[in-house]
């Protein structure tokens, strides 16, 4: 097909090439339009999102077109196993890797596209992160008041306002008792809610969390959790936590499942009154259908039918079948 072809998208059978260069124009238009409604109102949006590492000839794609989309104040466990993708997709949305391919946008903010300046930025002012380690989140020479003044100092407050700013967030976390203390000086939890006033200090929108509770006992982490939820509902930063403990994301609305470089599965929690008329709260498992059309169904669903390879699919009214592949012979 060539642009004199009547059938080029947008040609109408004309032969001028303005023509066919505004039928391109269109598709170029309708893609980003259809990008644009993808993660329309969302914080954070990733759009069939791949990374792929190259090592001693070896190429691994940790996000295998993974789509998400987290909304503006949303409080989100994100889970999975080694190998998931999940610290891949953290150190994205930090800005501290860049895609292969798909798009991600955060707070309206192309992360695939900035320079090195913006990306810069981008770290200082948008997006926190805390790491597992406690040691990676605070300097050990300063004390907790002074981690948290830190981040403030390329900003244009002042020396009084960064110190008042500091001093509230030390005390809506819990920590202020800590606020003249060195991290050695502290607990370990202590040093967990000193490094999320810090990540908080700028004020970003979004609040990621890798692992925070890791190296904590369990009432020690319940406090750092706690300390996360406080973050989300008293200051209204969007928090995205990554954790392998079920005490954690039985205790937020939304956990997302990784699995093979794409989101899985989503389980939510919902909420219902018994017949007293008491809160009761339930968990909802959900099938991610990414925008190809595929999902991924839980092993420990698939195992027990001993479904492989293929499935049987039956459209019903209001549902769709999926059946295992019962060749003749094999089964009924």
């Amino acid at each position: 097909m060539t642009m004199s072809d009547p059938d080029w998208p947008g040609a109408g059978g004309k032969t001028t090439g303005v023509t066919a260069a505004t039928g391109i124009s269109e598709l170029v238009a309708e893609a980003d339009r259809v990008r644009r409604v993808y993660g329309e109102g969302a914080l954070v949006a990733c759009d069939r999102l791949v990374r792929i590492y190259a090592a001693e000839g070896i190429e691994v794609q940790a996000l295998q077109g993974l789509d998400l989309l987290i909304r503006d104040g949303e409080l989100t466990a994100l889970v999975g196993a080694s190998g998931s993708g999940k610290s891949t997709l953290m150190n994205i949305l930090a800005g501290l890797d860049t895609p292969t391919a798909g798009s991600v946008r955060v707070a309206g903010h192309d992360l695939a596209s900035m320079t090195a300046r913006e990306r810069l930025s981008y770290r200082r002012t948008t997006v926190g992160f805390i790491w597992q380690q406690t040691s990676r989140n605070l300097l050990p020479y300063l004390t907790a008041r002074q981690n948290v003044i830190m981040p403030m100092s390329f900003s244009r407050a002042g020396r009084r306002a960064r110190a008042s700013r500091a001093g509230e967030l030390l005390e809506v976390l819990g920590v202020a008792h800590c606020a003249d203390r060195t991290p050695e000086m502290m607990s370990g939890g202590e040093q967990q809610r000193t490094a999320i006033a810090t990540a908080l200090a700028n004020g970003p929108r979004l609040l990621l969390a890798d692992e925070p509770t890791g190296e904590l006992d369990s009432a020690t982490a319940m406090d750092v959790f706690a300390a996360l939820q406080t973050a989300n509902s008293e200051l209204g930063v969007t928090v995205l936590v990554v954790t392998h403990d079920p005490a954690v994301s039985g205790q937020v609305r939304r956990t997302i499942a990784m699995r093979d470089g794409r989101t899985s599965s989503e389980t939510l929690l919902r909420s219902s009154a018994d017949d007293h008329g008491n809160a009761v709260h339930h968990a909802v498992e959900y099938a991610v259908l990414d925008r190809a059309g595929r999902l991924q169904l839980p092993h420990d669903m698939l195992e027990p039918l001993g479904m492989r390879d293929r499935v049987r699919l039956e459209a019903e009214p209001d549902h769709i079948g999926v059946w295992p592949d019962v060749q003749p012979g094999e089964g009924q």
